[in-house]
């Protein structure tokens, strides 16, 4: 067989998966072995991972949105000169439906309906709220937060986007900086939180935060349990600073049995299950694939990490 050198070559490792081979050829490019390769499409953490990469790897495709691990084993570091790149955004359809029934069923008060056990309609009436006509602050409006402006446009809710850079996000009514996060808290009726583990975003959310919250308010976590302090957040559920939080990821984590959030009755949790092994695979493969198209065609790659930033 005659192998074109001028088609780009991509390895796949640890162990070969076929749904990526083919996510490859769709983008282009051919597998090769791992030393005769341009670039690594890596499907596990960063234990057996090949550091350091030999010479010739220029892009490295990471198969997790999250990539705090990777730079807490310095396997990315600030020096770099090959491009990584993370699976932000391959699977924020499904990880933003999430956050919408977590959203919809703590405003709906669907826990108190699920546990009832005789009718108990006139005093639900007060309990129950609605999306429409609310503003939803999505803190971390990445891949899920654009996956999820439209479906809450859908219910009626407009969204307030704060990203890094605070350029616009669309279908946000308004789009800010990190730098400009604090005007939040008190102008939005229910918060998401997309925005990714670092040293900066440690405790994100905590006492003074849910001091300047609606009494309303549903927080909803879908990104990393550290964004909020947990003693903080028991306290202002406890107090019914806010109305209530929405978790799909917990600090610590796994959350301990007996931990005070398991008994709170405005606390949904779910077990860090937004993003099920069922979804990950195909979804993956496209991320794959589209990403290899745009490194064969010379063109800026998506979910680009920033070594130096650290996501």
């Amino acid at each position: 067989m005659v192998v074109d050198a001028a088609v780009p070559a991509i390895a796949i490792g640890p162990a070969p998966d076929p749904l990526l081979e083919d996510a490859v050829r769709r983008g282009g490019a051919r597998v090769a072995p791992l030393e005769s390769a341009d670039a690594l499409v890596w499907t596990t953490g960063p234990i057996g991972f090949p550091d350091p990469l030999p010479g010739n790897i220029r892009w490295v495709q990471l198969n997790s949105a999250g990539v705090e691990e990777w730079f807490a084993a310095k396997v990315i570091r600030p020096d770099s000169t090959v491009l990584w790149t993370s699976a932000a955004g391959a699977f924020a359809a499904t990880v933003a439906e999430h956050a919408l029934t977590l959203l919809l069923a703590g405003v709906r008060a669907l826990p108190e309906h699920l546990e009832a056990k005789t009718w108990r309609q006139q005093e639900f009436f007060s309990k129950i709220g609605t999306l429409r006509g609310t503003t939803v602050a999505i803190v971390g409006a990445g891949g899920i937060g654009k996956a999820l402006i439209p479906m809450l446009a859908g219910v009626g809710a407009d969204v307030i986007a704060v990203n890094r850079s605070g350029s616009p996000v669309p279908g946000a009514i308004e789009t800010l900086p990190t730098t400009r996060l604090g005007e939040v808290w008190a102008r939005a009726d229910h918060f998401v939180l997309g925005a990714p583990a670092t040293d900066a975003t440690h405790h994100l959310v905590g006492a003074a935060e849910f001091a300047q919250m609606k009494p309303t308010a549903w927080v909803i976590n879908v990104a990393r349990g550290s964004l909020v302090h947990t003693n903080a957040l028991v306290k202002a559920l406890r107090d019914n600073t806010i109305g209530g939080a929405g978790l799909d990821v917990t600090d610590p984590e796994p959350l301990p049995d007996g931990h005070p959030l398991w008994d709170l009755p405005n606390v949904i949790i779910t077990p860090h299950d937004s993003n099920p092994p069922s979804v990950r695979p195909p979804a993956f493969a496209e991320h794959v694939a589209l990403n290899v198209t745009r490194f064969v065609a010379g063109e800026n790659l998506t979910a680009l990490i920033d070594p130096v930033v650290g996501y």
